[in-house]
């Protein structure tokens, strides 16, 4: 055996060691939790402190329970012994893990939380900077390891203080890591995992901003948007956990695929009590049981639709003619005059406080009127004859005159059935056309029994936030933000008040009627026209022949995004022409069955139900979209965006073009969602942004652009 042999064996060795220990602690710490639960129930406190602690517990011991299995550390940090360079770690020696571990709270820790600022060395430090740093330590574990420490395959050491990088037992690409490459590049099947491991200095400035911070990540496929933002969910419920529990944290998805395809990335770090849902559920207050046309739910998204809804609810606000008021208290009567109540409501409207709030106002404005002319005749009045006016029948049947009490559906109800109302409410803001659209033709035998539509309930959330603003969230992260129509940002918007927003989108990908084209204008409706948008151009998981096929497509797409660049020099695309679309895709995908991965054929949604019959025919079983643990699966291209497969089969682009509008950014979408192979088979003409392309390549390599 080598010397170095020799240091590699000793080495893995004492890392397996230390595994062990590690795995012993966490052991403790799991039935120390659950037993801390269990007595904390008996604990004697008041009701409110004993209700605290309980939560704290269940918590604890519940996210304990819901940790995925797996390796405990990935990395190591050792700090030079010089405290100029190095500080308080001057000689320090930190494993990296997704959780810190430790064997006694006042202990050391046996492993520190990738959150952690020390951490963030792992990540930053370099050559040019190694901040303290003398050697990385990566480890290389095995391919769907469950923990166990045997499974600890492979090290490898920058010793970045002595201005070595990229050289180790087991080297990777010139200046590279192998490991952090291997794992880039591993083949997957199942549900997306975290990137704790493989986190880039580009994206860990990212992660790490402070809470206050907004900013929007404008991310070509495959840098690994999505990944920030989850892990940015993480390291901010790490970092400032009391802030974000107070409100919460939401990650609206663009579809229930794409929720169940990250489900896992957040426990696998240690987090579970974050809500994630796509913005329709976040809304809904109704099942959709109607379907607009493509004209009304466009207008029904334009954000001109916040002026007529808001001119729709207040004005049913009606000062004149005011009724004068007469308020019995045992012999006597107050008096409130037309004139008084005209200026009470006006000054209210003018305040323009949220709707419910301002009804309030009123009757508040009202009693305080009334009980200075009490104090005046006789004297201090008692909280119990304040509360006894404020509900009195005579003011109640006054206030319901001048400032009614509504409920969304019956504002919009009301608007999208009766011409009048609709009219006033639209004039002067939608043209005749906009307006017919928008009319029913008939009214809802009762608001009971009224259908709603998707856009619907966007309008019914816009008119609740008038009504009575919402409980805000302490933070939001959005994916797929370009997506979102100018009234569904106020959705979001409404919902975060005072916190902050990590908005992550690509122009290229927008696919929606409304989908964004720049993104100050997305961000205003936001309501953070202030935030910064970061590119990220530099693609971890396309592989160059995709990217570079990708970046033919951007200047047919009426967005201005910079062109990705792959690091990954692996991976092809490939035009197959054909007579018969079913047979070369079933062909294609039985030449990716020999190889590991996952595969996913991707059609136009028409053309999907088809597909997955033929390859069900041909011995083939194929999932849904929804089947994430299926090595095949065939993916409508409406359900494709967020989704990556090891192999991509996507079959007749110019029918995903010809299917919608944006077709030719669902293309885009499609052509993306490979990380390893990509082949495209068509029957028809090519749309003319492959054309050139597929010329060049007739059942053969894209040549690089």
């Amino acid at each position: 055996m080598s010397h170095s042999d020799s240091v590699l064996t000793d080495a893995l060795a004492q890392e397996r060691s230390h595994h062990d220990v590690c795995r012993t602690a966490l052991d403790a710490m799991i039935d120390g939790a659950q037993e801390q639960m269990v007595v904390g129930e008996d604990v004697s406190a008041s009701g409110a402190d004993a209700e605290v602690l309980g939560h704290q517990l269940r918590t604890r011991a519940r996210e304990f329970r819901e940790l995925p299995e797996g390796p405990l550390f990935f990395g190591r940090l050792d700090f030079t012994p010089d405290s100029e360079t190095a500080g308080d770690h001057a000689g320090q020696r930190y494993h990296i893990g997704r959780l810190r571990i430790t064997s006694h709270p006042s202990s050391p820790p046996l492993v520190v939380d990738w959150r952690a600022p020390v951490a963030r060395a792992f990540y930053q430090a370099g050559i040019q900077d190694p901040q303290g740093v003398a050697v990385r330590r990566r480890f290389g574990w095995t391919y769907a390891s469950r923990g166990d420490s045997a499974d600890l395959s492979s090290i490898e050491d920058e010793h970045l203080s002595a201005g070595e990088a990229g050289q180790a037992w087991r080297a990777g690409k010139s200046g590279e890591s192998g490991i952090v490459t291997g794992e880039i590049e591993r083949p997957r099947i199942g549900p997306m995992r975290d990137i704790a491991a493989t986190i880039q200095p580009e994206q860990d400035h990212l992660v790490r901003e402070d809470l206050a911070a907004t900013f929007c990540v404008q991310g070509a496929p495959g840098t690994g948007k999505t990944a920030v933002g989850l892990h940015r969910a993480a390291y901010l419920l790490y970092t400032y956990p009391q802030r974000i529990q107070r409100g919460g944290m939401l990650i609206p998805g663009p579809s229930r695929t794409f929720l169940s395809y990250i489900s896992e990335v957040l426990p696998a770090l240690g987090e579970t009590g974050v809500r994630q849902s796509t913005l329709d559920d976040e809304i809904a207050r109704h099942p959709v049981t109607a379907h607009d046309s493509e004209q009304a739910a466009a207008v029904k998204h334009d954000v001109r639709m916040a002026e007529v809804l808001r001119r729709a609810l207040y004005a049913r606000v009606s000062p004149e003619p005011a009724p004068s008021l007469a308020v019995p208290d045992g012999s006597y009567r107050w008096r409130v005059p037309a004139d008084e109540l005209v200026r009470i409501v006006r000054d209210v409207r003018t305040e323009e406080p949220p709707y419910a709030v301002g009804r309030d106002r009123v009757r508040t404005r009202v009693v305080r009127h009334i009980q200075q002319q009490a104090e005046r005749r006789a004297g201090p009045r008692t909280n119990l004859w304040v509360q006894k006016v404020s509900r009195a029948r005579p003011l109640t049947t006054v206030l319901d005159a001048v400032w009614p009490s509504v409920r969304a559906e019956e504002v919009l109800a009301d608007l999208l059935t009766r011409a009048d109302l609709l009219a006033g409410a639209v004039e002067g803001i939608l043209d005749a056309g906009e307006r017919s659209v928008l009319l029913r033709p008939e009214p809802p035998r009762s608001r009971r029994t009224a259908r709603w539509s998707a856009a619907d309930l966007v309008l019914l959330d816009e008119l609740a936030g008038l009504i009575e603003r919402p409980a805000g969230y302490g933070h939001i992260v959005i994916d797929e933000a370009q997506d979102l129509s100018p009234m569904q940002c106020r959705v979001i918007a409404r919902r975060s008040p005072s916190g902050s927003l990590t908005v992550l989108g690509d122009l290229a990908q927008g696919t929606t009627p409304w989908a964004a084209r720049d993104w100050p204008r997305l961000l205003a409706h936001l309501g953070k026209p202030e935030a910064v948008v970061t590119p990220l151009t530099t693609g971890f998981r396309v592989p160059s022949a995709v990217a570079e096929l990708a970046n033919r497509l951007l200047g047919h797409l009426d967005v201005e995004v910079p062109p990705s660049r792959s690091l990954r020099r692996d991976g092809e695309a490939r035009f197959t022409r054909t007579d018969d679309t079913a047979v070369a895709a079933v062909a294609a995908v039985n030449a990716a069955l020999g190889k590991a991965g996952s595969i996913g054929v991707v059609a136009a949604d028409a053309d999907a139900p088809g597909l997955r019959a033929a390859l069900t025919t041909a011995g083939i079983p194929a999932g849904g979209p929804g089947a994430l643990g299926a090595r095949v699966t065939v993916v409508p291209a409406s359900a494709a965006k967020g989704l990556e497969y090891d192999h991509v089969v996507v079959v007749e682009p110019a029918a995903i073009v010809q299917a919608e509008p944006r077709g030719l950014n669902r293309l885009y979408v499609a052509l993306t969602r490979a990380v390893s192979r990509l082949r495209i088979v068509h029957a028809r003409p090519l749309p003319p942004a492959l054309r050139a392309a597929g010329r060049a390549a007739a059942d053969g390599a894209v040549p690089a652009s």
